[in-house]
């Protein structure tokens, strides 16, 4: 086997969570191009639709999974749906994320759940589905993108980290529980990145002013550029990669 021949996905067959925009959807076009047939979730039809039929008019192959990741029957009911379609599943990217920075005491227990069942549960939910089949097959890739705030803090924003974080945790946890039956499990954590979210943030003169003076690279991250990261983990050229985390942010995090 080549070495470009281990970055391929040929015949894989991959989930990826929020796969209609952003990071998501430049993951699932990098995994189409790799080869794999990808499948890509969210709640918006018209968003998904436009996702696939980019990635299907590049020559990839693509479908659409509408539902919210808050809604843990709808999440399994779709892993049943694609197993029995594909007959098999062997990469899920958890890549869902929702944010809602303000002071923690502002925050009452039920928008701490919502936040926490969108963000982690969900993850936990689908991984564990996901990792029975995989275990089944003997191979699978399991990814979570978390963040590089999973480490890095600031007042006003404690409930995203502390799922990131706990994504993070889940992560090793299955690779310890998974890895003998071919399942590696790791983590991506993106830093700046201007992806349409964080479209007004990117252009903000101030913004643009604190990528050049903390970023060791001086700019914010292109979608694009999470693609390698990705792609590394989901193929055979990481086959020994287990467990780790992956920190895609220019050197955001170890700039002083």
């Amino acid at each position: 086997m080549s070495v470009y021949d281990r970055f391929s996905l040929d015949g894989r067959v991959a989930l990826i969570t929020g796969g209609g925009r952003g990071l998501g959807f430049e993951i699932a076009l990098a995994f189409a191009e790799a080869g794999a047939h990808v499948v890509v979730t969210g709640r918006t039809a018209a968003t998904l639709d436009a996702a696939v039929a980019a990635i299907t008019q590049g020559g990839g192959s693509a479908q659409a999974a509408i539902f919210d990741m808050a809604d843990l029957e709808a999440g399994r009911a779709v892993i049943a749906d694609i197993h029995k379609a594909c007959g098999r599943l062997d990469i899920l990217v958890n890549n869902v994320g929702a944010r809602d920075r303000r002071p923690l005491a502002a925050f009452s227990d039920d928008a701490v759940l919502d936040l926490i069942k969108t963000d982690l549960l969900s993850a936990i939910s689908l991984s564990r589905e996901v990792a029975e089949i995989m275990k089944a097959q003997g191979h699978g890739r399991l990814i979570a993108v978390t963040s590089i705030v999973g480490e890095m803090a600031r007042p006003g924003d404690a409930i995203y980290p502390a799922a990131k974080q706990g994504l993070t945790g889940l992560m090793r946890s299955m690779a310890v529980e998974y890895g003998a039956h071919g399942v590696t499990s790791n983590a991506i954590a993106p830093g700046m990145f201007a992806t349409e979210t964080n479209a007004a943030m990117a252009e903000n003169p101030d913004m643009v002013a604190f990528a050049r003076q903390r970023v060791p690279l001086q700019r914010w991250g292109r979608p694009r550029e999470i693609t390698g990261a990705a792609l590394f983990l989901a193929s055979d050229a990481a086959s020994f990669v287990n467990g780790h985390v992956l920190t895609v942010d220019g050197g955001r995090s170890v700039q002083l």
